[in-house]
C-alpha cells in the first residue's frame, strides 16, 4: 500500500475525556472545534458522546452543523466565536448556542433570535475574544435579564502553571461574575490540570482529549505509518534531498517513506526526529519535501516497509518540539491523503 496509515483510537479519547472529568469539580464538556481536532468531528463527537459528555463547543456555526448531524438534537453545543452576521439561521436551525463576544454580536441575536440560548465570553485579560471588564459592567444588567446559559472566560497561560498571569485572569473572572447565578467556565485543559478553583461550573477540555500536552497523561490517540517507497545505499560524501543539506559519513541505507509537509509534516521539523520500526530509532535525513521523507535505516537488520512516525516513543508533541511549534498544529495539519482507520 503507497498510502501512510493514520490510526485513530476512539477508545483512548474516550479514556483521556473520563480521566479528566474524574479531574474536574463539574461538569465536563468536549472541545472538538477545527473537524476534532482533524481527527472527524462526527467519529470523536459520537465517542465522547458515548463517554458521558452532554456539551460540546466548536470554533464556527458551520462546524456546530456537522457536530449537530452527528450528535442528533439533545446534546448542548456551544459556538466560541458567538453570533456573527449571516449565522442566525444555521443557529435556530441546528439549535446551537453563540458564546457572545460583543455589544453588537448582543444586539444582533436579541433583536433576530429573542428568546434563543447564549452565552457570554468575557475577557478577563487575553484579549482575544470576550466583553472587557468595562464593556461587560455596562451590559451585565442586559445581559443576565435575557437569562444566559453559561458565563466563560479562556486562560492565556494554562499551559505554565508557575505564570502570574493565571492567578490574575481567576481574580479577574472572579470580579466579573462576582453575584452572578450562572453557570461559568474558566478552564481548558490545563485549567483543568491548575486545580479546582479554576473549575467552576464546566471545564471543556480541549487538546488533552486527544493525547496533546499540557495532560501528560494522556493516552495516545493517534499513529501514523509511512510505508517506505524505495531504499538505497548511499556512499560516504553523497548528500540526500533538497539543498545537499546532509551528507553520508559511513555507508548508509536510505530509506523514503511517502509523506511531506503537503500531509501535515511540515519541513521544519526534520532534523531531530526518527520514525521507528518497533523499537529501533531511524533518524530522519535531509530536508522534508512535500510528498517524501528520507531516514537512515542502515543499522536495522531488515528492510522495512513501512516505518512508524507517531507512535508511543516520538508523540505529536515531540515532533512539534523539532519543528519549533506545538502539539495542536501538528495535529490539525494532519492531512486528507492518509489512509484514516478507526478502532472503538
Amino acid at each position: 500500500m503507497s498510502t501512510a496509515k493514520l490510526s485513530i483510537d476512539l477508545d483512548a479519547l474516550a479514556s483521556n475525556w473520563r480521566n479528566l472529568d474524574a479531574l474536574s469539580a463539574g461538569e465536563t464538556a468536549a472541545v472538538v472545534k477545527a473537524n476534532g481536532y482533524g481527527l472527524d468531528v462526527a467519529r470523536v463527537g459520537q465517542a465522547l458522546a458515548r463517554a458521558g459528555a452532554r456539551n460540546f463547543f466548536v470554533a464556527i456555526a458551520e462546524e456546530g452543523v456537522a457536530l449537530r448531524r452527528a450528535l442528533g438534537p439533545d446534546l448542548g453545543i456551544s459556538v466560541f466565536s458567538g453570533h456573527m452576521a449571516g449565522d442566525t439561521k444555521l443557529l435556530q436551525d441546528f439549535d446551537l448556542t453563540p458564546m457572545l463576544n460583543s455589544v453588537d454580536q448582543m444586539l444582533r441575536h436579541f433583536e433576530s433570535l429573542p428568546g434563543h440560548k447564549f452565552g457570554v465570553q468575557l475577557d478577563s485579560g487575553m484579549n482575544r475574544l470576550g466583553m472587557e471588564p468595562a464593556e461587560w459592567a455596562a451590559l451585565r444588567d442586559i445581559s443576565l435579564g435575557q437569562n444566559p446559559v453559561l458565563i466563560m472566560s479562556h486562560l492565556a497561560c494554562a499551559d505554565e502553571p508557575d505564570h502570574a498571569m493565571n492567578a490574575l485572569q481567576l481574580k479577574t473572572f472572579r470580579e466579573m461574575t462576582e453575584g452572578v447565578d450562572i453557570p461559568r467556565s474558566l478552564a481548558a485543559t490545563g485549567g483543568i490540570l491548575l486545580g479546582p478553583e479554576y473549575h467552576f461550573d464546566l471545564c471543556r477540555p480541549g487538546i488533552g482529549l486527544y493525547g496533546g500536552l499540557p495532560f501528560r497523561d494522556a493516552i495516545p490517540v493517534i499513529s501514523l505509518d509511512l510505508p517506505v517507497i524505495q531504499i538505497r545505499d548511499v556512499l560516504p560524501g553523497e548528500s540526500v534531498g533538497y539543498g545537499n543539506a546532509w551528507i553520508a559519513r559511513r555507508p548508509s541505507r536510505i530509506a523514503t517513506v511517502a509523506a511531506g509537509y503537503a500531509d501535515g509534516l511540515i519541513r521544519a521539523m526534520g532534523a531531530g526526529i526518527s520514525a521507528y520500526a518497533n523499537d529501533m530509532a531511524c533518524p530522519v535525513v535531509g530536508r522534508v519535501s512535500m510528498d517524501l521523507i528520507t531516514l537512515d535505516v542502515t543499522d536495522l537488520p531488515a528492510d522495512p516497509e513501512s516505518l512508524s512516525l507517531i507512535n508511543a516513543h516520538q508523540t505529536v508533541d515531540k515532533i512539534a518540539d523539532a519543528a519549533g511549534t506545538i502539539g495542536y498544529e501538528i495535529l490539525t495539519s494532519l492531512g486528507h491523503r492518509y489512509a484514516r482507520s478507526y478502532s472503538g
